[in-house]
């Protein structure tokens, strides 16, 4: 007998959205003292207070702006967000994976919007 799973939903998140759910999840831990973290769960909430630059709302929004931008979609907006790239070669190294890419009016475009937020 074969068990499959069914994928019910899918969300992409950011590493600011995900450390401030991680944040909430690492807090219940706390308060409890029986319970401790897991070793994944404690490697995941280093990385999301490493790496995670921006706040919950303030990393959405800037997802939003970008994803209303032509050619890139929420994936693309997501990885922009957590990476904050400052120059056009940062950027190009987003869309190194993607089936097109922006001319130089574009990337600027998208440095100016991701300044506004860095």
């Amino acid at each position: 007998m074969t068990i499959f799973k069914e994928k019910l939903d899918e969300e992409h998140l950011t590493t600011a959205e995900a450390k401030a759910i991680l944040g909430g999840i690492e807090a219940d831990r706390a308060a409890d003292e029986d319970r401790e973290l897991r070793y994944e769960l404690a490697r995941a909430i280093e990385h999301a207070n490493r790496f995670g630059h921006l706040d919950a709302e303030e990393s959405r929004n800037l997802v939003d702006e970008l994803a209303a931008l032509d050619p890139i979609d929420v994936p693309t907006a997501v990885k922009i967000a957590d990476l904050l790239p400052e120059d056009r070669t940062e950027l190009r190294s987003v869309f190194a994976q993607e089936r097109y890419s922006l001319d130089g009016d574009e990337l600027d475009t998208v440095l100016d919007i991701v300044a506004k937020y860095a």
